[in-house]
């Protein structure tokens, strides 16, 4: 992950891993939706949806319901986050159709909001949201830990760690290619080489 602050063009050249780009351009709203830019910088310029897509695509759950005793219990609790990302998505679409006529990110801003009121906020709670809650919470515990794990949401709580640890740590060696699609295979030490001759 670099670490330099993405700028809020980088999410339009980011080629997603796992979602869609319909699919990330709404993840990529969710998440701004819930940490929004105001005095501090958003979920969007910190880059909190590549996060996500590259957290989901790697079958990685921020959190889950299930015990994770095995690799295999890792891998199904990976699969299941990237089944209720989808599904969830396809749940706030059809839910927006229902109320709307039109997709989520088709909706206008009050809409948009009243949507996902209902499923943020206790009060609002319907009896037919229970999927939808249940991903919203999900969404919400991927935004929070993308968000807070960045340079820019360490900034907005004033972690102290900034001043000493981060001008420490080395960050990515390959800005230009943070996909690392075009790595060359490291140069064999000298050691590896005389090893393989005896």
């Amino acid at each position: 992950y670099p670490q330099s602050t993405p700028s809020r063009s980088s999410s339009d050249s980011y080629k997603p891993l796992f979602f869609s780009p319909r699919q990330y351009r709404m993840v990529e709203h969710l998440a701004e939706m819930i940490i929004p830019e105001d005095d501090t910088p958003g979920a969007k310029q910190a880059g909190v949806a590549e996060f996500i897509d590259f957290m989901v695509a790697n079958r990685v759950p921020v959190s889950s319901s299930r015990d994770v005793r095995s690799t295999q219990d890792a891998i199904e609790a990976g699969d299941e986050a990237q089944n209720r990302f989808v599904s969830g998505l396809d749940w706030l679409n059809a839910r927006s159709h229902s109320e709307f006529r039109k997709e989520f990110m088709e909706c206008t801003p009050e809409q948009q909001n009243s949507l996902v009121e209902e499923l943020a906020y206790k009060a609002k709670f319907k009896p037919t949201t229970e999927s939808g809650r249940a991903f919203f919470q999900m969404m919400r515990d991927y935004t929070v830990v993308g968000y807070y794990t960045t340079k820019i949401g360490l900034q907005s709580i004033g972690y102290p760690g900034l001043r000493v640890v981060w001008p420490k740590m080395p960050g990515c060696a390959h800005p230009d290619d943070p996909e690392h699609a075009n790595l060359r295979e490291p140069a064999s030490s000298g050691i590896a080489a005389q090893t393989n001759k005896n």
